[in-house]
């Protein structure tokens, strides 16, 4: 397997991370390996036959999906066992903290680019994994989606697993937290459940807003966040809006989050997105040339996870299919996910128009709080495509939707992503919907 076809691979599984459950996601994809890669096949190397199973039954519609999304064609996947068909699991050895074995190995401070748009949150992300709890505690950082918030933290915890000298570092979501703490609930083990939070040396929590409406597990983290503050242990918290503007936080919270410092990421200017371009694809041993680097830029703005991901979609493909990296070879693969100059971007609004005309339900009913099934799954469809063609984060997705709480939106995605891998006529309406949406 080559560095390319590595790449290649470690972007799926990120995508495919993002699309399911934290547990899934352990359980099924984390034992696999990238056996080979052609340009028309993926084949994958799994634990057992019972995981072979598994896989091609619930997720080779999704795989084979990411994956023609990367390399920018379709693609066929399957799925092998080991050579000698071992049976039983190989188990690889556990770190002695899994919240370590979590990270992501490209997400280290030497590989962000810093910018004015991110400059005083990347300064402050590393004055805290230098000097943890000297520096600035609570440290809060926040920004839209794709804008290099989670780079950061992790970051954070690679640099103190460097050089940490052995402090405890626990890295999560706040859904994680809420999950674990319903599972403590359920089985009694609410004292584990504190004593793994309320122990540890730094507390890194990303996507902190999705505790808004959640009131038991915010007086929850309003404790663990009491017992680490005033033992001097160190906070860092993500968000996509900042604490003030985080709907049903409650005040007491709230006022904590402002205790240390607060600083925000705004979407990158041309020279940085340039920039960001140009080390990727340095660190990965990539020639990209200049005018390529620019058509990328001029055409993705705000999202700097799509930004890298157009670099890893012309690389695959140039790499499967042996071309070299030009201004026509870019222009081609790339035409189906990078606007023109002249094109409007798709707006919540125009989504909402498409599927009110497609469905033939009004628009105000999609706004409205109705849940008979003929507008309950427009308003369904309508939620998925702004999450999926909008910069919107889940709140402010269902802020637009008559002020539905983001665990509606989040629900409607994650229903309409797993329909749609098992119902083609689902998968149908929804390209006849895009299309549409290119008329408006």
């Amino acid at each position: 397997m080559d560095e390319y076809q590595e790449n290649i691979w470690l972007e799926l599984l990120s995508r495919i991370e993002k699309r399911i459950k934290p547990q899934n996601f352990k359980t099924w994809f984390r034992p696999t390996q990238l056996h080979s890669l052609t340009p028309s096949k993926l084949t994958i190397e799994v634990p057992n036959d019972f995981s072979r199973e598994w896989l091609s039954k619930r997720y080779l519609p999704m795989i084979e999906k990411e994956m023609g999304d990367i390399i920018g064609s379709s693609i066929e996947a399957e799925f092998v066992l080991p050579q000698g068909a071992v049976r039983k699991k190989k188990r690889a050895p556990l770190s002695k903290n899994s919240s370590f074995s979590r990270l992501n190995a490209r997400y280290h401070f030497d590989k962000f680019v810093i910018g004015n748009s991110n400059r005083l949150a990347h300064a402050a992300a590393l004055a805290v994994a230098q000097a943890p709890s000297r520096a600035y505690n609570p440290l809060f950082i926040y920004g839209k989606v794709g804008l290099g918030k989670t780079h950061l933290l992790q970051a954070i915890g690679h640099h103190i697993m460097e050089h940490g000298s052995g402090l405890d570092f626990t890295y999560l979501s706040s859904e994680q937290f809420t999950n674990e703490l319903i599972d403590s609930i359920r089985d009694d083990k609410t004292i584990q459940f504190r004593k793994k939070y309320r122990n540890t040396d730094v507390l890194v929590v990303d996507d902190i807003h999705f505790l808004a409406g959640k009131e038991r597990t915010q007086e929850e983290f309003f404790h663990t966040f009491n017992t680490l503050y005033e033992a001097r242990k160190q906070i860092v918290l993500s968000s996509d809006r900042s604490p003030t503007e985080i709907p049903t936080l409650e005040k007491r919270l709230q006022s904590r989050f402002e205790w240390g410092l607060i600083a925000d990421i705004q979407p990158p200017d041309l020279e940085t997105r340039i920039a960001i371009l140009k080390k990727k694809a340095a660190i990965d041993n990539i020639e990209l040339p200049d005018e390529v680097a620019m058509f990328i830029a001029e055409r993705v703005k705000s999202n700097i996870r799509k930004l890298e991901g157009c670099l890893v979609r012309l690389v695959a493909h140039c790499s499967l299919f042996k071309q070299k990296i030009d201004l026509d070879v870019a222009s081609e693969i790339l035409r189906d996910i990078l606007p023109s100059r002249k094109s409007k971007p798709i707006t919540i609004e125009m989504i909402q128009k498409a599927v009110s005309r497609y469905y033939k339900v009004k628009e105000s009913a999609l706004k409205g709080k109705k849940r008979i099934r003929s507008i309950a799954f427009p308003r369904q469809i309508a939620m998925y495509l702004c999450r999926e063609f909008t910069e919107a984060s889940f709140p402010e997705i269902g802020t637009q939707f008559g002020g539905k709480d983001h665990t509606t939106v989040m629900y409607a995605f994650r229903k309409i992503e797993e329909r749609k891998n098992k119902n083609s006529a689902l998968l149908n309406e929804l390209k006849e919907l895009k299309k549409l949406l290119k008329t408006l």
